[in-house]
């Protein structure tokens, strides 16, 4: 015996739907091809902030006035602030490998291989156990050259300042948190924080790649780790940055503290593209996590 499911509805089928529960869908070919591009529960996720409130949920019905051209501008919206994300992050995670490769050197050139050259978070529970085999993992499965390399000259046994090129963002940060506080404290101290807050910066920035990698939606989630941040007057223009530090503006200045002070460049392409940001009064900016004065607020945002 099987479960009831909902029928299969054709595209031009979900358009009525969308109509008949209030919504300005528009030229209905044109919607049918929209919704043939995107598949109507991505969509869906879009729509809902326009579904009516009724005694404090959602219902099917929309506000009036609701536009499927609008979920299609913040649909499209989140595309391209999850393209820059995943942008800008990149020159972050290579050269938070550089440095703790480099730090974690310094302590032994096979630090990561031995629990009693790390700190103590690897020496409590299983964590580092975890993390272990998932190195193994990768590096038994990589096909790059400094690897075969290594295994030829070496026994396969990658020194740190190599081996952090295996790791993608939660290996790292994961090898991060096993690594003696000294080291830490180096790392830590070129991106202008404390070793507690490069950690939670760290675990934090891993869920909004993860999102941005697996086309999450992005502009208005609230997200479950709020950062430790320095405590005020260390960091003016992170102090000006007003914002709730779990919303996706908050989490989007993290990125632009860290490409300011490890000095990566780039600092342009998230303003520009919160710039863009579509005119719907439904959702209005402040469901990024942005106030109005976001530009001018700190230096942080400031046009180049």
């Amino acid at each position: 015996m099987h479960d009831e499911v909902k029928a299969h509805q054709t595209y031009a089928q979900q358009v009525q739907l969308l109509s008949a529960r209030g919504m300005d869908v528009g030229d209905p070919d044109t919607a049918a091809q929209t919704l043939e591009r995107v598949n109507y529960y991505r969509l869906s996720g879009y729509w809902y902030p326009f579904r009516q409130l009724v005694s404090g949920k959602r219902v099917d019905d929309f506000f009036p006035g609701t536009r499927l051209a609008d979920v299609v501008a913040l649909y499209e919206f989140d595309a391209r602030l999850r393209a820059a994300t995943f942008s800008v992050l990149s020159p972050i995670e290579l050269t938070m490998r550089a440095l703790l490769g480099h730090e974690l050197g310094k302590v032994d050139p096979c630090a990561h291989l031995d629990v009693e050259k790390l700190g103590p978070t690897a020496r409590a529970g299983d964590e580092y156990a975890r993390w272990r085999e998932n190195y193994e993992w990768e590096l038994s499965r990589s096909r790059e050259d400094f690897v075969a390399h290594h295994h030829d000259k070496y026994g396969g046994r990658l020194p740190v300042w190599a081996a952090v090129e295996l790791l993608d963002w939660g290996g790292l940060s994961f090898l991060y948190g096993f690594a003696p506080r000294a080291a830490q404290d180096e790392v830590a101290d070129a991106c202008g924080l404390t070793a507690p807050q490069l950690t939670s910066w760290l675990k934090s920035l891993n869920l909004v790649r993860n999102t941005c990698a697996h086309h999450g939606r992005l502009f208005n989630k609230v997200h479950t780790i709020t950062p430790r941040l320095p405590r005020v007057g260390v960091h003016p223009d992170l102090d000006k940055a007003s914002t709730a530090w779990n919303r996706t503006f908050g989490q989007l200045t993290l990125i632009q503290f860290l490409l300011d002070r490890l000095d990566l460049g780039r600092t342009a392409l998230l303003p520009a593209v919160v710039r863009g940001y579509p005119s719907v009064a439904t959702v209005p900016l402040s469901h990024l996590g942005a106030e109005g004065s976001w530009q001018s607020a700190s230096p942080l945002w400031a046009p180049n």
